[in-house]
């Protein structure tokens, strides 16, 4: 009887543990699209301190012109950004999480003035994260310039 009770109870707290992990993953998909979008921020701001701490020591990106830099590069970038932005739109979010790694998916549209003209510019970009020492860490980062077809 009382593994038929035991069994019962089992089977109805498996829709409620499966809720569970659910909620788990979106607020972790939630959690890194925040991240990307503070991490936009920052760069424009020059925020290196925030920069320094999203970006894993290992990090490698690679570039819309295929050039590739690590985490110094990526900081001397953001603390030598001196463009005007007049719009910077993340959207398309795409966020998978496996375990203690996950990857972002998503589109930036930039507008500003570049040499005395409007210039508009769509990236997508593709980000690695891994979760370590209780916050996310990007390892990898690749962007590709869109042309307007």
């Amino acid at each position: 009887m009382r593994y038929i009770i035991l069994g019962g109870l089992l089977a109805m707290s498996c829709p409620i543990l499966l809720s569970a992990q659910r909620q788990a993953a979106q607020s972790d998909q939630q959690t890194l699209v925040e991240l990307e979008r503070t991490w936009n921020a920052a760069f424009y701001d020059k925020d290196t301190a925030f920069i320094q701490n999203v970006l894993a020591d290992e990090f490698i990106a690679t570039y819309d012109d295929g050039s590739q830099g690590d985490k110094a590069k990526e900081l001397a970038l953001a603390a030598s950004f001196n463009q005007q932005v007049e719009s910077a739109i993340q959207d398309d979010f795409v966020v998978k999480v496996y375990g203690d790694a996950a990857v972002v998916w998503f589109s930036l549209h930039l507008a500003g003035p570049s040499k005395g003209r409007r210039l508009e510019l769509t990236l997508r970009y593709v980000d690695v994260f891994v979760w370590r020492d209780n916050r996310w860490q990007c390892v990898s980062s690749q962007s590709t310039k869109i042309t307007a077809q």
